[in-house]
């Protein structure tokens, strides 16, 4: 990374106005490239407040300049604003563009993170190839940043499988994002997540013996912490019903 720090440092996409704030902190307090790259996740937060114009103002302003990261990011959040305020079609032009700008600079983080994100704007019957191209390169890096999206990229292609009802490819892709997950020392929340998914899957697949165990789990590891989760609830009355 060209910048000092990294993004993922300052996120919080539960609460996109703090993280915004953040960001215009560390932007405060730095100049050129590590600035500009700030200021695209500036853009980004606005962008899940759904103040839309906001975040294309501080993108407008923004001047790549002889840094392919910005080039990268500005591309990239551009595209995320557009997808965000409803325009995949166009999103779609951007993502395309930071994909090959990163690739060419060598930025495997920032290339896989724009093949997931055009995976997600492409027609529906493109999409599992598009989520297989960006798994792929996840793979195939060497970054550690770029290797931990294979957790997500597996979650997707799992989530195209059961869109499709095809509910053992679906489990499949689950049970890998799992294990990607641990791999990588996953926060309890994402671990907890994945394994909903494999129970859930279970359930459709008509294990349900197997799905109440996983959910009963999550339940109680989420009741260790303290937390709660609708959706675990929600599995358990229709296992428990």
């Amino acid at each position: 990374m060209q910048s000092n720090g990294h993004p993922s440092d300052l996120w919080d996409f539960g609460d996109p106005a703090g993280s915004e704030q953040r960001f215009r902190d560390a932007a405060a307090a730095a100049e050129g490239s590590p600035q500009a790259v700030w200021l695209t996740q500036v853009a980004r937060a606005l962008g899940l407040q759904e103040r839309y114009d906001d975040a294309h103002d501080v993108l407008d302003d923004l001047v790549p300049g002889d840094s392919p990261e910005v080039e990268a990011r500005l591309l990239l959040e551009r595209g995320r604003v557009y997808r965000s305020s409803g325009d995949p079609d166009h999103a779609r032009r951007f993502f395309a563009e930071a994909v090959e700008v990163a690739r060419q600079a060598g930025l495997e983080e920032l290339e896989v993170d724009a093949l997931h994100m055009v995976a997600l704007v492409v027609p529906t019957e493109e999409q599992l190839d598009a989520q297989l191209v960006a798994l792929a390169a996840a793979e195939a890096a060497t970054d550690p940043r770029a290797r931990r999206w294979r957790a997500s990229l597996l979650n997707n292609i799992g989530m195209v499988h059961s869109d499709a009802g095809r509910w053992a490819d679906a489990l499949d892709n689950f049970e890998q994002a799992l294990a990607a997950r641990e791999e990588t020392d996953g926060t309890p929340t994402e671990l907890g997540v994945a394994r909903w998914m494999i129970a859930w899957a279970l359930r459709n697949l008509g294990r349900t013996d197997e799905a109440l165990v996983m959910q009963r789990a999550l339940k109680a590891d989420l009741a260790s912490r303290g937390e709660e989760d609708p959706y675990v609830d929600e599995e358990l009355a229709l296992l428990e019903g």
